[in-house]
């Protein structure tokens, strides 16, 4: 059931703002490896649906379910392993014309386009993957900030060299 949104328009547009700032700062803490501050952008209970891209023996797995991640700390380490851990992995995140709608004084959803390009070294040779698709995400507002709960992200398309997975681990 929806509960009743009783914001007043000022506050809603507040809201708004505060939640495009919680995803910028997402995407600004992926690119510059800041592995401390990501888990403080997400609730407790996070569920990530962001992996369908990756092959399949590689996509981390949550009872059983694979491209799901739940929990933030969790979330954290399959996102630092895939772009901070061994491999030196260079990553550029954008996010563009967000849809964003409360659901309630303390709930929202969002889609997102969104384009991403990362880069690691194989040898003498640099792969890259470029993508282009969208976020799907869900927020709730804790203690007074809002915060990413539920993210899925859709791939329209993919350019991606033939080696670019080599360098990853299963998550």
């Amino acid at each position: 059931m929806k509960s009743e949104l009783t914001l007043t328009v000022p506050e809603q547009l507040l809201a708004i703002e505060q939640i495009k700032h919680t995803f910028a700062a997402r995407l600004r803490c992926m690119d510059n490896k800041q592995w401390d501050v990501y888990p403080t952008l997400h609730t407790d209970d996070v569920v990530s649906e962001t992996w369908g891209g990756l092959p399949g023996d590689k996509q981390p797995q949550t009872e059983g379910t694979s491209n799901r991640v739940v929990g933030k700390d969790r979330l954290t380490r399959a996102i630092s392993t895939l772009l901070g851990g061994p491999t030196a992995v260079t990553t550029v995140h954008h996010g563009h014309a967000p849809e964003i709608e409360l659901t309630s004084d303390d709930t929202a959803r969002g889609i997102w386009a969104m384009e991403d390009k990362l880069w690691w070294t194989n040898g003498d040779h640099e792969e890259h993957l470029h993508g282009y698709g969208h976020y799907h995400e869900e927020y709730r507002k804790v203690n007074g900030r809002w915060l990413i709960s539920y993210r899925k992200l859709t791939r329209l398309r993919e350019d991606v060299t033939e080696g670019f997975f080599d360098y990853l681990q299963a998550l």
